[in-house]
């Protein structure tokens, strides 16, 4: 079994991952045959989630292919509400109703024999049946539909591209998703979904033959909630030549090139001297920035102790909230969570509780005011209905609260990258996301990246390298004075958010507009050896 992935995995054939699914007739008489056992044995709830998940990874090495793998899983889940407690039960590869039936009644036995340690029933927010419905991510070429050798090709071309411009090494993947997700409850949902994802990836290694030192960059692309046909042609950034627009696009073989070259020139660059700058965080760095100081302590599970697992707790406490004047921010500082946003790795038309998606603020105007809630947290912050935001895995796993896609809101004023560099005496200009470690409330953190420009009296002067920042999530995002307007805004992600225990994962996209944050440590974090 793969880390991070569905359970009963199997390995298939390519052209099993183009194969249909089970008809949505048939997914809605095995989830009938579900939720009716469910009420048979005592639920007084119950949620049904019929589950195909399908990945295919193409790894290639310099002039090779590494490995092609062509995965498969699929099950039923079964959640219910007995005694006023949870149940879950799932099954592997069911296709009878008696199958799904004895799933159902293992759940409601589960349920009924937790509820003795229970304290306190499980309340839901009120939610409408929405009825036979669907949602289809808006691709316009399934990546499962290209041939294994076109994408080999691709890969091999953009390896030979970076060995040409001065990569001694290169390592390069493309990743692609399919999740085929029907949900149906007694609420009188009857949800079938389609979603697609894919994610180019790419390191190159430039060694300095004299001393045997190297340095790396990898790709800036984003995973992305697209097709095959994300991988098209962007303009080169204006400032430094760094191809990073990859909102709706990316051209991999060209990004390659420039990380080779860039690679080599990091060998060179001048180490960084220690001290407070301006820095300039290109989105392709701050999305990273705003997962693990937003999205995560943003997160009410975490904020109420209930969840602590790979990402800890949180410092933004309900008083906080409860006080409405706590300055998470600037007053250019808004962030969204958006469940919504076509192209991102989050998107969907119903989470897997059967909510609707939707787009809420959980910063506005630098002050904090809401979290992100599932249906049985609602009621805790005063919330009349789930933000919609309940996601497994798995159909093997139980959904739980997760991040929605959460953004920094771009600035109203019009202000492009070269005239926002313009203003700034001291600064760092950082591109693409690298190491970082951040504390269990999610307050005290370091970031570094990928690539990093001096400026100078409002011009760039070289590269750096060494390069990284410390603060605090507060002091941080209060040091936010200037946002470019959304001409400039772009998405990152992650396909490998990772919670709860047993671990899941799951995929988010961060979007943003290049920012600058005024008067922050930067550290120098080269070895003395």
């Amino acid at each position: 079994m793969l880390p991070g992935f569905a359970a009963n995995v199997r390995t298939v054939s390519p052209e099993a991952l183009m194969e249909p699914g089970l008809d949505v007739a048939v997914k809605k008489r095995l989830a009938d045959a579900a939720l009716n056992a469910a009420k048979s044995k005592g639920a007084t709830y119950a949620d049904v989630r019929i589950g195909r998940y399908l990945n295919q990874f193409v790894i290639t090495r310099e002039d090779k292919v590494q490995n092609i793998v062509n995965t498969e899983s699929y099950g039923v889940g079964i959640r219910v509400i007995a005694n006023g407690c949870w149940g879950f039960a799932a099954v592997a590869d069911a296709k009878s109703d008696a199958q799904i039936a004895k799933a159902a009644e293992d759940a409601v036995a589960i349920a009924k024999a937790n509820s003795k340690l229970m304290k306190q029933p499980v309340e839901l927010a009120p939610q409408k049946g929405f009825g036979e419905v669907s949602w289809k991510a808006p691709i316009k070429k399934n990546a499962f539909e290209v041939p294994v050798k076109e994408k080999v090709d691709l890969l091999l071309d953009v390896n030979a591209a970076a060995m040409k411009n001065g990569a001694n090494y290169v390592n390069s993947i493309l990743f692609m998703v399919n999740e085929q997700k029907y949900f149906a409850s007694t609420d009188g949902s009857y949800i079938d979904q389609d979603i697609h994802r894919i994610w180019p990836n790419f390191t190159v290694t430039a060694i300095d033959p004299a001393s045997g030192k190297f340095q790396t960059r990898n790709s800036l692309s984003s995973p992305m909630g697209m097709g095959y046909d994300y991988l098209q042609v962007n303009p080169k950034d204006k400032v430094t030549g760094v191809t990073t627009r990859y909102n709706m696009g990316y051209d991999m073989l060209e990004d390659i090139t420039a990380g080779a070259q860039q690679a080599k020139m990091k060998l060179s660059a001048k180490s960084v001297e220690a001290g407070k700058y301006d820095l300039i965080l290109d989105p392709s760095h701050l999305w990273l920035t705003i997962h693990e100081s937003v999205g995560h302590p943003l997160e009410l599970d975490r904020v109420l102790g209930y969840e602590a697992n790979f990402a800890g707790t949180s410092f933004a406490t309900l008083d906080k909230w409860q006080s409405k004047n706590f300055k998470y921010g600037s007053d250019k500082v808004t962030l969204i969570a958006d469940k919504t946003q076509v192209g991102s790795l989050g998107a969907v038309g119903w989470d897997d509780e059967g909510v609707n998606t939707k787009k809420w603020d959980l910063v506005k105007d630098g002050v904090l005011v809401n979290y992100q809630a599932i249906r049985d947290q609602a009621k805790i912050i005063g919330e009349k209905e789930s933000h919609g935001c309940c996601y497994a895995d798995s159909w093997s796993s139980v959904q739980f609260q997760r991040m929605a896609n959460v953004s920094l809101a771009s600035g109203k004023t019009p202000l492009s990258v070269e005239d926002m560099i313009k203003d700034v005496k001291k600064g760092i200009y950082i591109i693409g996301d690298g190491s970082f470690s951040i504390d269990q409330q999610r307050y005290n953190f370091q970031f570094g990246g990928q690539l990093f420009y001096e400026i100078k009296d409002g011009k760039i002067v070289g590269m750096l390298k060494d390069v990284a920042y410390q603060s605090n999530t507060q002091e941080f995002w209060n040091s936010c004075v200037q946002v470019c307007d959304e001409r400039d805004y772009r998405l990152g992600g992650s396909f490998f958010d990772g919670k709860g225990q047993p671990s899941q994962s799951s995929a988010v996209s961060h979007g943003s507009s290049t920012a600058r944050f005024a008067g922050v440590n930067v550290i120098n974090t080269a070895r003395k050896i």
